[in-house]
């Protein structure tokens, strides 16, 4: 069963996000970035995956849980919430996400722990709230696996499927918001839109360091670039001995693991 919360009504700007990837200083900065825009955080949604790559699993976690916005688990919370070995993506075995994984997901497990339960416990599945007369539902990766890449290269035809597995359970909505794939987008469809805010944990593979989040106002969806202290996050990476490329990627905003994308969204 899908555990689907709520948010009634929102007014006004509402900031979207996801992937803080255990990087604390972009989830720095965006918070940062929240008050900057005058956007209080229950006006902030998270689509999941607030750990992975970086080196402030905890820390994030903790971070987001105090901000004390809506969010939604990604598949990093439910495996960690589950005890799993691995962050449940589903990578080709030999994959550069596949060999990097087993490393994040180790330190990320270490630090933390049994506090998952807490943590997450009562985070839910998908939101859904109404918006300038328009009804949203938010959701991870797909609507039947939380670990679903959809990318902006897919048809329409991928996006309208997923919209009809998400309707029915939450009743028709205008539109959809994900997250998952690392790369902000926006995709019209016939009488609804797919809305991926992005990550901003990791570059969108775009060959610079900044990440994206999004806004949602009365007229529609704005992708937002944001700065943070990146060096310091990848000698934080670094020092924690995670070194299979990621670091590597916050510098360049080239990924390590291109070889998980779509043959129309590589170099």
């Amino acid at each position: 069963m899908t555990n689907i919360r709520d948010l009634g009504t929102l007014h006004g700007d509402v900031l979207l996000f996801g992937g803080a990837y255990s990087n604390a200083q972009a989830l720095d900065a965006l918070i940062a970035a929240a008050d900057d825009h005058g956007i209080a955080p229950s006006q902030c949604i998270f689509t999941g995956d607030v750990v992975a790559y970086g080196a402030d699993a905890l820390g994030c976690a903790t971070q987001l849980a105090a901000f004390g916005c809506p969010a939604i688990r990604g598949n990093c919370e439910q495996q960690l919430l589950d005890g799993a070995d691995d962050c449940g993506c589903g990578f080709g075995e030999g994959t550069a996400c596949d060999v990097a994984s087993k490393t994040w997901y180790t330190h990320a497990a270490a630090q933390i722990g049994p506090q998952a339960a807490a943590l997450w416990a009562e985070t839910p599945d998908w939101l859904t709230f109404t918006h300038a007369g328009k009804r949203y539902a938010v959701i991870h990766g797909g609507a039947d696996a939380v670990a679903k890449f959809i990318w902006p290269s897919d048809d329409d035809t991928v996006f309208m499927a997923e919209i009809e597995r998400v309707e029915a359970r939450t009743g028709k909505v205008d539109g959809v918001i994900a997250g998952h794939s690392g790369i902000a987008f926006e995709r019209a469809l016939p009488a609804r839109v797919w809305i991926n805010a992005g990550v901003i944990g990791m570059p969108p593979h775009d060959g610079r360091s900044a990440t994206r989040y999004a806004i949602l106002s009365d007229d529609g969806v704005r992708f937002h670039t944001l700065h943070y202290a990146y060096e310091a996050a990848a000698q934080a990476m670094e020092a924690a001995g995670l070194t299979q490329g990621y670091e590597v990627g916050l510098r360049t905003g080239i990924w390590p693991s291109e070889d998980v994308l779509p043959a129309q969204l590589r170099r």
